[in-house]
């Protein structure tokens, strides 16, 4: 509401009722405004709780909370080192590391002096003087080598018996991949953290040979069981440790959310996926059940085994 100067000397010139009703209305008004004022200023608070928790939400990361390091994102970390003022690289007086030459190289490739540069003449007959060397470090080429093995058949001449010889034990069907080969595609998925389809362009590209999805993952199961007495001995060591550490994260199989379960010491790690978290998906991997030492989950131990597994029915 606006009065002028003139509104008011009218409304004093009506009479005291008027000033008196005028007084009301401005009364009114104000209240009005106060209520809409306290109002604001609790829908300010809230506004202002909310933006700090989004605020601490975004602050959140794998070093100061639950969450894994794969929704860390990529950001530029803060730069540790101190500034030294001196240029990058190797700095003066700062003995350098270079290739050096090997005293028994794979291979010789001689050149020999035929004619002399200067007049022509023949050094077909002369006796060398020695060799000036250079070495070059290189990658042999390398391509899918397929080995037959052929069994000879003989026939006995005697009693009319066919005879084999024998395949060796590893070559057990007609057509099969080597064990080196196979060692590579495993160690390609499961150190390197290949996908499939790339692996298969890697194989092309550097070997010559593609290999299918199907022969990779047969692969990386063959040797799963083979490495399955190494796992026993893991979980064995684990189970005897004094402290052992339990976790898990989410993981994806087969686009469905399953479990990387964790159990630890200091020296060895066993891990197990399983559909569940909890109690039950550890007890399934075979290690907590066993374990009577002090059992670490979350930065929370326990004194004994029986606390730990209480506790470890965490959900």
């Amino acid at each position: 509401m606006q009065l002028s100067r003139e509104d008011i000397l009218s409304v004093y010139d009506a009479g005291p009722d008027a000033v008196v009703q005028l007084v009301e209305t401005l009364l009114d008004a104000i209240d009005k405004l106060s209520e809409q004022v306290a109002y604001l200023q609790e829908e300010n608070k809230k506004l202002k709780e909310r933006v700090k928790t989004l605020e601490d939400q975004l602050k959140l990361n794998s070093r100061n909370s639950s969450k894994p390091p794969s929704s860390d994102g990529f950001r530029k970390l803060p730069v540790k080192r101190k500034k030294t003022g001196k240029s990058p690289g190797g700095q003066k007086g700062h003995k350098g590391h270079t290739l050096l030459m090997v005293e028994a190289p794979d291979r010789e490739i001689n050149y020999p002096v035929t004619e002399c540069e200067y007049c022509g003449c023949s050094l077909e007959d002369v006796q060398s003087a020695g060799h000036e060397r250079r070495q070059v470090f290189e990658l042999p080429l390398i391509r899918a080598e397929v080995t037959e093995h052929r069994c000879e058949k003989k026939v006995c001449p005697e009693c009319g018996c066919e005879n084999k010889a024998a395949f060796p034990e590893d070559v057990t069907q007609p057509v099969q991949y080597g064990p080196r080969l196979r060692a590579v595609a495993v160690y390609l998925s499961q150190y390197q953290l290949l996908p499939y389809e790339r692996m298969s362009e890697v194989f092309v590209d550097l070997f010559g040979h593609k290999l299918s999805q199907a022969t990779l993952v047969n692969a990386n199961m063959a040797a799963g069981e083979i490495l399955k007495p190494v796992e026993d001995e893991i979980k064995r060591q684990i189970i005897n440790s004094s402290v052992a550490h339990f976790d898990e994260t989410g993981i994806r199989v087969n686009g469905k959310r399953e479990w990387l379960h964790v159990a630890s010491n200091k020296k060895l790690t066993c891990y197990g996926i399983h559909k569940k978290r909890g109690c039950e998906a550890m007890n399934d991997i075979g290690i907590l059940p066993d374990f009577r030492g002090t059992a670490v989950h979350l930065r929370h131990e326990s004194g004994s085994m029986e606390r730990a597994q209480l506790r470890e029915r965490w959900r």
